[in-house]
């Protein structure tokens, strides 16, 4: 999760006081608004539960504070929070959680009430949820995999995610909602735009999708998202590729007319028929790009300034076509495994809501044996940031378990069994944070993620 306070404002107690009222985004998207005095207060109780393990709060200050002083401060409380969300321990707490409901709730005032959202699936039909308003993403997520029937060890595969509809038809993800997060305000804060809350797969490793295969619901998701994005252009198969997806796509639409298998998904009906439906995700995922996120058009300074970029990322790889100032196409491939570190650089924005910012996202490459820089100019940075961590994060989970199994091996019969009644922690962060967002672009007003060479 990616913490930032790019902007602050003055403004007058009603008995003619001033305070600074701080804009928290997250992953790019303004997210609440704070006082210190809240946070200092919110630091106080995380160290009644926490103890020492909580970083260290930016101190008071008892004169009027200068320009620079009120910069120093934005910036530290900015790497306090990008600091304390770092421990999941303190992210899955109570005290973490309710800070942050009724700051969202405040911020846009909205009250704690019955209200309904609709989650939509990647065929355009949606569900109808009947939810709190203060109800957190995890909540929306956990009573749509109960109505769907969705296996819970499966959860964890899906996420929502904030949309945005284009109106060319094509659609654009703008982030993936936090555990914490309210859907319903999250749609609120962008109630201008064309936006909806959507549930979809989120790993970066199409391998993953076997794990799926048992699971009528999940199998149905992974379907029609491999659906949609065909329709979209997200994955291009070649000739010989969509004639056999089109002529199993045929008979699982032949059977839904027939009254055939079928899984109800509350409200909406999905065709399910599990030799077909295998069958139609065994071959598509032999299709490039699949799986992958794609993002939006950008500009980027590879390998030349003037590129245009469209960006396909996961399976280990960003996957870019580049288009040369001189019109010429360049197919690159960016292995993950040779990236050293990346950040993101907020450059400034229109209107404050996120969905006009100015950003960059760079990152160090392994060129050819030489190390540089490649910069990409994108409104969805932190998406891309998002995905190069959870690239990682898998990584290290199969290379765990690699190494877990190859032990396990080693150890005679009797003593695997012992060993194996106890939890091992399977992976853990190669990611070194540093944030510090303005308007100004300096390798300090960026979020920066650091990959340490052991952990790959």
């Amino acid at each position: 999760m990616h913490f930032s306070i790019p902007l602050s404002e003055d403004l007058l107690e009603k008995f003619g006081g001033r305070y600074v009222l701080y804009s928290v985004y997250l992953e790019g998207f303004l997210f609440c608004k704070v006082r210190y005095s809240q946070l200092h207060h919110w630091n106080e109780q995380l160290r009644q539960v926490f103890g020492r393990g909580i970083p260290s709060f930016p101190p008071k200050f008892y004169l009027a504070m200068t320009q620079s002083m009120a910069d120093e401060r934005r910036a530290q409380l900015e790497q306090y929070l990008q600091n304390v969300s770092s421990d999941s321990s303190v992210t899955n707490s109570d005290v973490f959680i309710s800070f942050f409901r009724k700051l969202q709730l405040d911020t846009f005032k909205i009250q704690p009430e019955q209200a309904f959202l609709d989650v939509y699936l990647a065929d355009g039909r949606h569900l109808r949820m009947d939810i709190q308003t203060s109800d957190t993403a995890e909540r929306v997520l956990e009573v749509m995999s109960y109505k769907i029937e969705l296996s819970k060890k499966l959860v964890g595969y899906f996420s929502l995610f904030l949309i945005q509809d284009q109106n060319d038809g094509k659609f654009s993800v703008l982030k993936k909602l936090a555990e914490f997060e309210l859907p319903y305000v999250s749609l609120q804060s962008v109630k201008e735009s064309p936006c909806k809350i959507a549930i979809r797969k989120w790993y970066m490793d199409p391998s993953l999708d076997k794990i799926l295969m048992d699971c009528r619901t999940s199998v149905n998701l992974l379907y029609i998202q491999a659906l949609q994005e065909t329709e979209r252009k997200w994955i291009v198969p070649t000739a010989g590729q969509m004639q056999k997806l089109q002529v199993l796509q045929k008979a699982l639409n032949k059977i839904k007319e027939l009254g055939g298998s079928f899984l109800p998904v509350a409200s909406c009906i999905v065709c399910c028929n599990e030799d077909f439906v295998g069958k139609f995700l065994e071959l598509i995922r032999e299709v490039q790009h699949y799986g992958y996120m794609q993002l939006d058009p950008c500009s980027c300074d590879y390998p030349e300034v003037g590129c245009t970029a469209a960006i396909h990322i996961g399976n280990n790889e960003l996957s870019c076509q580049i288009k040369l100032p001189s019109d010429q196409i360049k197919e690159v491939n960016f292995k993950i495994n040779r990236v050293r570190c990346w950040q993101v650089t907020f450059l400034g924005s229109l209107s404050g809501q996120g969905l006009d910012q100015v950003l960059e996202f760079r990152f160090e490459y392994n060129d050819s044996d030489r190390w540089r820089w490649i910069v990409f100019n994108t409104k969805q940075a932190f998406l891309l940031s998002s995905c190069f961590k959870k690239i990682i994060s898998e990584q290290l989970t199969m290379t765990a378990k690699s190494d877990q199994d190859k032990h396990m091996e080693l150890l005679e019969p009797g003593q695997a069994k012992k060993q194996s009644s106890h939890p091992t922690q399977l992976f853990h962060s190669g990611f070194m944070p540093r944030k510090r967002l303005s308007d100004r672009s300096s390798e300090e007003d960026c979020v920066f993620e650091e990959i340490r060479e052991e952990d790959l």
